[in-house]
């Protein structure tokens, strides 16, 4: 049996590890039976900022012995050929996908094009025989996500999205907590998220300011913390009501350029972005719109600007968990908020919230002074988590704050698909198509529910069957 073969068949068998279905080998553990040379042969289409960093530059450098870029594709030929760099790789680039598939005939692809397209590339990889990687979301309406759903059914290959928030430390301790029952059944929940002036204000500046490219940031966004609500609960979604409008950006200012790096209002605009000061930005986008015309810079109040920058979504669970959820775009601060409550008591956690941020710091120089002795900033570091039974005191759980990408969960979500896939997975971490597929179908549904001011019934949109408890 060749090589090549065998690695065909053993990211079959871990595509399905990740997808939660079979053990495994891992990848290196195999790879160490072949000869040096016996590596995952991976390709990546889609060579933008999240292509040739999270998925590029940090899986090469990271997983050297477990696998090799063979190919790099992207529409736009210049990104492409920088992607090598960016990357830091020798492989051929291409503008045709199929050619690559034909040429360097990989064992798995990586796709971080544009959340429009992500279906075009997951299916025809999977017609390939090869298993996929997703970029989150997996896409972006449901006729979209029913026929990654029957491709993936046709193959017999698996399509893994990558969700990383739940491999973070503190989303991590949060099930943990739900898990061991303290507070009875989950009732409810209140989930709060909020994008800065800087954050929130970048998606308006780039094509996801278009629904018909990311499908609103209900779905391009918040398919993170749908698929959170989704794993805490352990349950599927079966109706959503929803309210949006667009009420900050887009053609709700006086006055608007055609970019920032042209733009006759920059001093009286508090938004301007000098993309010129960010190399990155320069060399990837600004040197190549020559060849489609993708401006990273836009106008954030251009009129083009159609999707929303206020939303509030109600969810109703089989489980009978109810949930409110919002998503802000122009917050002052960037963070979020969730509460359980439970029949026998309440659960809090936060992030990134400032003056829960400076009370810690202050908690740590109060302490410095009680103990007389030097406290280092690192003692700050921590995340917090409230449990609180009914007719009882509250318990304060501190989680160690980790510096690494989303908590953590870049490094954890990298090593289980690629070094570890074998690893026990008590919590259920692994995400498939299943869990794509119901994260964005909130998003969708909410979506529509605003659009047709009604609320709409997840069993409406694809074939999936919403189930109390979630299938392992």
């Amino acid at each position: 049996m060749s090589n090549n073969l065998s690695r065909r068949k053993f990211i079959n068998r871990s595509g399905a590890i990740a997808a939660g279905s079979v053990v495994a080998p891992s990848i290196s553990a195999l790879a160490s039976s072949f000869q040096p040379q016996a590596k995952l042969r991976v390709v990546l289409v889609g060579t933008g900022i999240r292509g040739t960093s999270f998925w590029g530059r940090r899986v090469a450098e990271n997983y050297k012995k477990e696998l090799e870029f063979v190919g790099l594709c992207d529409k736009n030929e210049g990104r492409a050929r920088l992607g090598t760099q960016l990357i830091g790789v020798n492989c051929p680039t291409f503008t045709d996908f199929d050619q690559m598939m034909k040429t360097v005939k990989p064992d798995l692809v990586i796709v971080t094009t544009m959340d429009s397209t992500h279906h075009e590339f997951i299916i025809k990889g999977l017609e390939y025989g090869v298993n996929v990687i997703t970029e989150k979301p997996m896409t972006t309406d449901e006729v979209k996500c029913q026929a990654i759903l029957d491709a993936e059914k046709k193959s017999g290959q698996k399509v893994i999205v990558g969700f990383n928030y739940r491999y973070g430390t503190l989303f991590t301790a949060i099930k943990e907590q739900i898990e061991s029952k303290k507070i009875g059944d989950i009732t409810s929940v209140d989930f709060h998220w909020y994008l800065n002036t800087y954050h929130g204000a970048s998606y308006f500046r780039r094509w996801h300011g278009e629904r018909n490219k990311g499908g609103t940031l209900l779905v391009h966004k918040s398919t993170h913390h749908f698929d959170l609500l989704n794993w805490f609960l352990d349950s599927d979604p079966v109706e959503v009501f929803a309210y949006g409008s667009l009420e900050h950006y887009g053609n709700n200012n006086k006055f608007r350029g055609e970019k920032c790096r042209n733009c006759a209002y920059t001093d009286k605009c508090g938004f301007y972005w000098d993309i010129t000061k960010d190399k990155r930005s320069m060399e990837l986008y600004v040197h190549n719109e020559k060849y489609d015309g993708y401006i990273r810079d836009n106008c954030l109040w251009r009129e083009e600007i159609d999707i929303y920058d206020k939303m509030a979504v109600q969810i109703k669970y089989a489980n009978n968990v109810s949930v409110s959820y919002s998503l802000t775009t122009y917050s002052p601060y960037e963070g979020w908020r969730i509460a359980f409550n439970g029949m026998n008591g309440r659960i809090d956690s936060w992030e990134d919230i400032p003056w829960r941020q400076e009370e810690k710091v202050n908690q740590a120089e109060l302490h410095a002074k009680e103990m007389n002795q030097k406290v280092e900033s690192e003692d700050a570091r921590y995340d917090e988590i409230v449990v609180m039974k009914n007719f009882s005191d509250h318990e304060m759980i501190k989680v160690k704050h980790s510096g690494s990408g989303h908590g953590g969960g870049d490094s954890r979500l990298q090593d289980k698909i690629f070094k570890n896939p074998d690893l026990p997975d008590p919590l259920k971490h692994a995400a498939g198509t299943r869990d794509g597929a119901f994260s964005i179908l909130i998003g969708i549904a909410a979506r529509k529910s605003i659009e047709e001011k009604r609320p709409v019934q997840i069993k409406e949109l694809t074939d999936l069957i919403p189930v109390a408890k979630r299938p392992v």
